[in-house]
């Protein structure tokens, strides 16, 4: 079945002075997704603010989160969300959890692992406490709870590049898996990963930044010796094929202008549709 494009042009989980980019990013990738299959949540444009949470526009991305779990509730089957920034998942596999629970791992294709709380985040921004909030630990209002919550043993985190000690320590505390871009020329470590949790399912989160940007220009943040987009599609071919896929995310798309997001779109396409051909 296809899915339902849910496109979320959430700036306010990064703290960059380019995070608007990723809202014009999530409008770009939307022109060329089919207009019947696709809702579009509505994105204040106010910054918010911290309601001292330590997360930095808490308010704003509270409200997306409901105005996210209101259109997903009538999604009957899986949906690819675009964001914006990374924080869209959270909503995003709250709901897929709920239909599979306790049949669902997590594959976190992102440059950073987005481990920390608002006690040790350098910057305060969500999109770097995005997957600890998905584990259920964090922050009340964006810390998925019961059967929304997926936890860290069921969590691949792969090539990921840019990961601050306390997120290196908590990996090595909780023994979560990680895979280096080095790893992952082949699928095979990746689905051995993703088997070993036991899910039938599996949600892929896909921060653009995963990539190598030598091939990709639209990034927000540049990270050299990433993957190249037909590596993504192969690993994304090979998970389909042994699990479930109960949802997607693609967030991180921030071009610089409109011709430079006409460059790098149709590699966007070139994933969108190893996810649902």
């Amino acid at each position: 079945m296809s899915p339902t494009f849910v496109v979320v042009p959430q700036w306010q989980g990064s703290i960059s002075s380019r995070a608007m980019r990723l809202a014009d990013g999530a409008d770009a990738i939307r022109g060329d997704l089919p207009e019947s299959a696709t809702r579009t949540v509505d994105v204040p444009v106010e910054a918010g603010d911290a309601q001292d949470t330590g997360i930095h526009r808490f308010s704003t991305l509270l409200m997306v989160r409901e105005r996210m779990d209101l259109t997903l509730r009538s999604v009957s089957d899986w949906a690819l969300t675009v964001g914006g920034d990374c924080g869209v998942s959270l909503a995003a596999v709250a709901h897929a959890a709920r239909q599979h629970p306790n049949d669902l791992a997590i594959v976190w294709l992102d440059a950073h692992a987005a481990l920390h709380t608002p006690e040790t985040s350098p910057s305060g921004a969500f999109n770097g406490m995005v997957l600890r909030a998905i584990a259920g630990e964090g922050t009340d209002g964006l810390a998925l709870s019961g059967d929304s919550r997926v936890p860290l043993e069921r969590v691949v985190i792969a090539g990921a590049r840019d990961i601050d000690q306390a997120e290196a320590d908590l990996i090595a505390e909780r023994g979560i898996v990680t895979l280096p871009v080095e790893d992952l020329g082949s699928p095979d470590a990746l689905v051995a990963a993703v088997r070993a949790t036991g899910a039938g399912h599996v949600y892929l989160h896909i921060d653009l930044d995963v990539l190598d940007p030598s091939g990709f220009a639209g990034l927000n943040d540049l990270y050299p010796f990433g993957l190249g987009v037909e590596t993504l599609t192969g690993l994304i071919t090979a998970l389909r094929a042994d699990f479930g896929l109960a949802g997607v995310t693609i967030a991180g798309f921030a071009p610089a202008s409109p011709e430079d997001a006409t460059d790098d779109l149709p590699s966007i396409l070139r994933i969108i549709g190893a996810l649902t051909r």
